[in-house]
């Protein structure tokens, strides 16, 4: 029996629970025909030669730095893909020993269906904390839900203010805020985005797309205050099953 081989890319991956989320699921499913590992790239620029070097892959999950620097490589996107400008899923066809990829984002669907159930009345206005790959599904989400967001940056550009900017009126107007950055994520467990978290009421959500640790240094701090809390190991499953969905359709 032929083993299909998926894997994780990404930089560094200390921290990811997707090779034991799969290992768990193949197990507890009973499929035997797949594999998961983990694979870091230094660098975006190796994935040919790891491509060339790994023939059997038939998908890859995309992680921290790559979801938007992989674009490149992509003979193919799909179209929600393409609006969010980032993918974090990819589809692998050898045809003639020539690969073909496709790139997918499950990470908009994932995270969409994590927050709707804690959304209430008074979160129609969001921030945004980063601005890479896993920020652009989020503000695809957002657009989806009604949501209206403005993005927090390290420095203020076109589409985003900076840290510095934020302040108590700002978080007041905005009760919805998703770190979409790599902060506080182990091993960093003692660092949390720079935003006024003494402003935080009982009316805040919190979400953490971050998931290792359980409670981020971002979401305690939002917990000490009342703010609703959750991190994203559920969103985590969600597009991973939905990664594996689009995996299988492959084969067909």
């Amino acid at each position: 029996m032929k083993i299909n081989q998926l894997g994780l890319i990404g930089y560094p991956l200390g921290h990811s629970f997707s090779a034991s989320y799969f290992k768990n699921k193949f197990a507890e499913e009973n499929i035997t025909s797949f594999n998961y590992n983990l694979f870091p790239l230094e660098n975006i620029n190796l994935f040919p030669a790891f491509l060339k070097n790994n023939p059997d892959l038939i998908g890859l999950s995309v992680t921290i730095p790559y979801k938007q620097s992989i674009l490149k490589y992509l003979d193919e996107i799909d179209s929600a893909a393409e609006k969010i400008g980032a993918v974090n899923t990819l589809s692998i066809y050898n045809q003639n020993d020539v690969p073909y990829i496709k790139g997918f984002n499950t990470d908009y669907i994932g995270f969409e269906e994590s927050i709707k159930p804690l959304l209430s009345q008074q979160h129609t206005n969001a921030l945004i904390l980063g601005t890479g790959g896993a920020a652009k599904a989020v503000q695809y989400s957002l657009n989806r839900l009604g949501i209206n967001f403005l993005s927090i940056s390290r420095t203020e550009n076109n589409e985003a203010i900076s840290y510095e900017q934020l302040n108590d009126v700002i978080m007041m107007q905005h009760k919805v805020i998703i770190n979409t950055t790599p902060l506080g994520m182990f091993p960093q467990l003692n660092t949390c985005p720079l935003i006024p978290y003494h402003a935080l009421t009982k009316e805040h959500l919190l979400f953490d797309l971050v998931y290792n640790p359980d409670v981020s240094l971002f979401l305690q701090k939002g917990k000490e205050l009342g703010a609703k809390v959750k991190n994203g190991i559920e969103m985590l499953h969600l597009q991973a099953n939905l990664a594996f969905e689009i995996w299988k359709k492959a084969l067909v």
